[in-house]
């Protein structure tokens, strides 16, 4: 008998809490409270506006810190985009001047330094096109978009081995591109 008589104690005890937590919820739910079922009439405008004024107020704080995350975004946006502008346009531009004075002094030898242009402005319209971004300004976009397809030229005409015309061209159509991009990237900061 010891030990079927365990499970019958156990399922006596639930049965018996149970009762009492349903007798206390009857007991706490019968409670009648008194006062007056009418709102009164000089608190309901001052609730209404204290309730107006908060959501204003909710509607106000939200904006502000939205246009301070928007403005976060075009800033880093801008500091991405003109790092990546100057420091890889630079390095082009270095490039190419390699490449033109080797062919101003010996065209000879010109093609141990065409493919470095080459690579050095593909790589700079690769990844300033990478940074070109939503947040920009229009004109700093299209700036730097410029850029990118003049780099592309410039590249283009020396691995194709364009006539001087052609070349220089490209070149003033680079140059440019570069001062304009670089001009905006300047006023985007001020």
């Amino acid at each position: 008998m010891g030990w079927l008589a365990v499970p019958r104690v156990q399922g006596a005890a639930f049965v018996t809490g149970t009762l009492a937590l349903l007798a206390m919820i009857i007991v706490g739910c019968t409670k009648v409270t008194d006062g007056d079922v009418a709102v009164a009439q000089g608190e309901a405008p001052l609730y209404r506006a204290s309730v107006s004024a908060s959501i204003e107020e909710s509607i106000a704080s939200s904006s502000a810190r939205e246009s301070e995350r928007q403005e976060s975004l075009t800033t880093e946006a801008v500091q991405a985009s003109c790092e990546v502008m100057s420091s890889s346009s630079a390095d082009a531009i270095g490039a190419v001047n390699t490449y033109v004075d080797a062919f101003n002094s010996n065209p000879g030898d010109v093609g141990s330094s065409a493919g470095p242009a080459v690579d050095a402005l593909n790589l700079s319209a690769d990844r300033v096109a990478g940074t070109v971004s939503d947040p920009l300004a229009p004109d700093l976009r299209d700036a730097l978009n410029s850029w990118v397809d003049a780099a592309r030229m410039v590249a283009g005409a020396i691995a194709g081995n364009y006539g001087t015309e052609e070349f220089n061209d490209a070149i003033t159509r680079l140059n440019d591109s570069k001062t304009t991009a670089l001009n905006r990237c300047d006023a985007a900061f001020r």
